[in-house]
């Protein structure tokens, strides 16, 4: 498990249809940087993913409300 770049959030967040701008795409990549490297040392043992797109998309849900 790496820590995903700006680009890849893009990507993740445009495939989740909540699509971001580059810059909050980099805030997104900055603020998770944290999370991967504190899951580092478990990382493939844990039973789920971090995947930040569905962090937006159940924001956009919450919002929409």
């Amino acid at each position: 498990m790496t820590k995903p770049t700006a680009k890849e959030i893009k990507a993740m967040t445009d495939v989740a249809g909540v699509p971001v701008d580059a810059d909050v795409a980099g805030r997104i990549a900055h603020s998770m940087g944290p999370a991967f490297e504190g899951f580092a040392p478990v990382a493939g043992t844990l039973p789920f993913d971090l995947e930040p797109a569905s962090f937006l998309l159940v924001q956009a849900a919450k919002v929409s409300k």
